[in-house]
């Protein structure tokens, strides 16, 4: 029989897999742990694997896997970049991802994070919280139908964005490497991400992340925006130099940024970090920020993303066993 082992997998999650192993008769079995060099051994007797692995996947498992009979690790989220791709074709192993478990819930969510820039939500609480329900300056805000919006990688979840803000009226450009045709009534594509930022009022980051586009957001980027631009990342952290964007916030250079994502954001997020002291200095300053909102990575985190990233990885890991292959494989 067939038996499939998930790492690092919560009590929210188990329902979604107990369901699928009962739809397709396959033995299905989850522990908390996250798979290591260390726990590696749990997988003897299993047939296939899918982990939630945040962090560097340490390369040393994949000729353990493969003398184990592995023949794939199904990682349940889209990001990818974490494992060496080279390493794992090397030893046979193939990687996959769940390159779309719910695009609408990151878009929503990356509106919701632009309208609270937008709007000044976060100060107009500050300012409820104290009583002071005085009508001033600093939270008088704009119309996005009046603004230019440029959404940087337009895939799945950024087409879906630019949607979004085109319903709301907004003036919509963007970059992506391979612009698809047929979208003029949505979006008008500019040459470089440069000559994108360079117009808009508010910038969206819907981008993978890859070592040619790590730091895309620098000091350089940054100074090419307008001083009353607002930043929104629900993509990846490293595309944005954390210590830049601080820069870039306290000379002035842009109006405001909300992420949902940091570029050391493993050792704390996902986590309960109450009452505990924040080490990393730089992250610190971040959540510190008045002109920063930061979420913990929770674009993704909706009732049907959590079924459809522990099922799709289910799916893609009997196809392989199955096949040999898979569509969800990224090397």
């Amino acid at each position: 029989m067939t038996k499939i082992l998930c790492f690092n997998a919560n009590e929210e999650r188990i329902p979604f897999i107990e369901e699928w192993a009962a739809t397709h008769k396959i033995k299905v079995d989850y522990v908390s742990e996250f798979l290591t060099l260390e726990t590696v051994h749990m997988l003897e007797g299993y047939d296939g694997v899918t982990v939630a692995h945040v962090g560097d996947f340490d390369s040393n498992l994949y000729p353990i896997l493969k003398e184990m009979g592995i023949k794939q690790v199904a990682q349940r989220t889209a990001g990818y970049e974490i494992f060496d791709l080279e390493e794992a074709s090397k030893n046979d192993i193939i990687i996959t991802n769940v390159p779309s478990y719910s695009p609408e819930s990151i878009a929503e969510y990356s509106l919701m994070l632009g309208l609270q820039l937008v709007r000044k939500s976060h100060q107009l609480d500050k300012k409820v919280a104290v009583r002071d329900f005085s009508w001033t300056q600093d939270i008088r805000a704009r119309v996005i139908k009046d603004m230019t919006v440029a959404v940087i990688g337009v895939g799945h979840i950024g087409l879906l964005v630019a949607k979004l803000y085109k319903a709301f009226g907004a003036n919509v450009i963007g970059y992506d490497p391979y612009p698809k045709a047929g979208l003029e009534d949505i979006i008008t594509f500019c040459d470089s991400v440069e000559d994108a930022v360079k117009q808009a009022d508010l910038v969206s980051l819907h981008m993978p992340a890859f070592k040619d586009n790590y730091h895309l957001f620098n000091d350089e980027m940054f100074k090419l925006m307008k001083n009353d631009a607002y930043l929104v990342n629900c993509a990846r952290g490293t595309l944005v130099d954390t210590s830049s964007l601080l820069n870039a916030l306290d000379a002035k250079e842009i109006a405001g940024a909300a992420l949902d994502v940091y570029e050391n954001e493993a050792p704390y997020v996902p986590g309960n970090h109450e009452g505990k002291e924040i080490e990393d200095s730089l992250f610190k300053e971040l959540l510190e920020h008045p002109k920063v909102t930061f979420y913990h990575h929770c674009a993704y985190y909706t009732d049907v993303s959590v079924r459809n990233m522990t099922q799709f990885a289910l799916d893609a890991t009997l196809e392989i066993l199955q096949t040999n292959d898979t569509n969800y494989r990224v090397n």
